[in-house]
C-alpha cells in the first residue's frame, strides 16, 4: 500500500488543479498535460488554487491510490509555472508537506573573478 520511496519518482503539476477531479480525471492530466505514465508507480502531486488542498496519485500493483491532505491553516508552497516545477526528491516532498518553500531557496552563485 505504501510506495518504496527509495525507487519512486515524484512529479508535481504546477499551477492549480480542480480538486473535484478524482482518479480517472487526474490520470488524464498525468498522461496528457504532464506527458507522464500514470501506471509507472510514480507519485503525481496536484494542488488547488487556494493552495490548501493537495492530492497525490499513484499506481500500486493492482490499482490507483489517491491521497489528499487539507491544511486548516497556512498554504502549500507551490510553483505556478513549468519552469519553476521539476521532479522532486523524497526530501523535497517532506519539506513540501511541512510547508517549507524550497522553490524560492537561495540559488548557487557563480562568479568568474573575485575583484
Amino acid at each position: 500500500m505504501f510506495p518504496d520511496f527509495s525507487q519512486i519518482r515524484i512529479f508535481l503539476r504546477p499551477g492549480n488543479t480542480d480538486m473535484r477531479k478524482a482518479i480517472n480525471s487526474l490520470t488524464v492530466l498525468v498522461s496528457e498535460d504532464m506527458q507522464g505514465d500514470p501506471l509507472s508507480g510514480s507519485l503525481y502531486l496536484f494542488c488547488n488554487k487556494q493552495r490548501k488542498n493537495m492530492k497525490v496519485l499513484y499506481w500500486d500493483r493492482n490499482g490507483f491510490c489517491l491521497w489528499q491532505k487539507k491544511l486548516e491553516k497556512h498554504r502549500f508552497p507551490w510553483p505556478d509555472t513549468e519552469e519553476a516545477a521539476r521532479e522532486l526528491t523524497r526530501e523535497e516532498l517532506d519539506m513540501l508537506l511541512k510547508g517549507i518553500d524550497f522553490f524560492h531557496a537561495h540559488t548557487k552563485l557563480q562568479y568568474s573573478r573575485v575583484s
